[in-house]
């Protein structure tokens, strides 16, 4: 019988896992108009504290950060006692819980900023259908390049943050630098067209979410501390033909922060933009020598595999979680799991389709 990867435990610094299964960060919009995290939300999240590490979902640094409707901040006293609720709930199983720490940039709209434009790395806009606002689905707008002065201001919102985040009872912060928010902005030069030290050449466009890093490791230990990079995606209308370039750089410098880990989303379930090979994590093995999480679209037998070979040391589990909070016990035990859950209720109001999934009951035997 071969052993599984999947449950045999980790460490991260002084952080311990009991198992290498991730919850990943999903969005699902039950915090309100007010932002503020709820009972609710923590009946969901102690339903999936069987994970080694749960990932919470993107949660906006700040109220320029905003893209998205009735998703959590972190930047209130009133938002800081709504995640220790979240906090305090899962402790009794014993998983570790990361706050993502988040900005949309250009991927909101001004109907978030009272008529204000959203900003970027450069006024460059989304190429989408539409963005669902406060105020019904619109086109995306040419964004506002933040100025030098607002970018340090930007860094110290994640600063902050990071301090309530430590106030609110994480285990740890990760950084959100994938799926075309805003430090993806600067990371990519098909959304990063300045002309001063945070435009062109690979350090200047990683420069942001240095300084964000620097910032966020003034408030936690280097191993308290996660990076998400989406190498290959294209969600949020990313994607440039030096990809492969810009992100083995981007490792390379993650890499001498001495982070907890990097979270890399290397499947291809958001799309691929199609320019080469897609990046795989053997890639970056080599050149971040901290853990390395894996994510987007895994197959329990893919997860086992890439812990197995090495290239991985923990697996995120996204969608999977959202109808099997028990996903950790039906992969041990081999039990089916639910089929995906309807998108309609992934973003809407209330506990149906949240935390109305039961786990799994056995058949007695007669």
């Amino acid at each position: 019988m071969t052993t599984s990867r999947l449950f045999e435990p980790l460490s991260i610094g002084d952080l311990h896992f009991k198992n290498r299964i991730a919850m990943a960060p999903m969005t699902r919009s039950r915090a309100g108009s007010e932002r503020v995290p709820n009972a609710l939300m923590a009946e969901y999240y102690r339903q999936r504290a069987l994970a080694g590490l749960l990932i919470t979902e993107a949660t906006v640094v700040s109220e320029q950060g905003i893209g998205w409707h009735d998703t959590p901040g972190i930047y209130t006293a009133e938002m800081v006692a709504g995640w220790r609720k979240v906090t305090d709930a899962i402790k009794p199983a014993g998983a570790q819980m990361f706050l993502q720490l988040w900005h949309c940039g250009r991927a909101s709209h001004s109907d978030y900023h009272n008529g204000a434009l959203p900003v970027s790395a450069s006024a460059v806009q989304l190429n989408g259908d539409s963005i669902h606002t406060p105020l019904g689905k619109k086109p995306y707008e040419i964004p506002r390049p933040l100025t030098t002065e607002e970018i340090t201001a930007t860094v110290d919102d994640y600063r902050r943050a990071a301090i309530n985040a430590r106030e609110a009872g994480f285990s740890g912060v990760e950084m959100h630098g994938a799926n075309g928010y805003l430090i993806n902005q600067f990371l990519d030069p098909k959304t990063n067209l300045r002309q001063d030290q945070y435009g062109g050449s690979l350090e200047n466009r990683f420069r942001f979410f240095r300084e964000v890093l620097t910032a966020v490791l003034e408030v936690w230990p280097a191993e308290q501390v996660g990076a998400r990079i989406s190498p290959n995606g294209i969600f949020n209308d990313m994607g440039s033909a030096d990809f492969r370039e810009t992100y083995l750089y981007t490792a390379k410098e993650l890499n001498t922060f001495k982070l907890g880990y990097l979270h890399i989303m290397d499947g291809l379930a958001f799309g691929f933009h199609g320019k080469g090979e897609p990046m795989t994590l053997a890639e970056f093995r080599p050149i971040f020598q901290g853990r390395i999480i894996g994510n987007c679209g895994y197959t329990q037998e893919l997860a086992e595999q890439r812990l197995a070979e090495g290239t991985a040391d923990m697996i995120a589990f996204g969608r999977p979680f959202i109808t099997n909070p028990d996903l950790p016990e039906r992969f041990k035990n081999n039990w089916p799991l639910n089929p995906a859950e309807d998108m309609s209720l992934w973003y809407t109001p209330g506990a149906k389709g949240y935390t109305d999934y039961a786990p799994y009951a056995p058949s007695s035997s007669v």
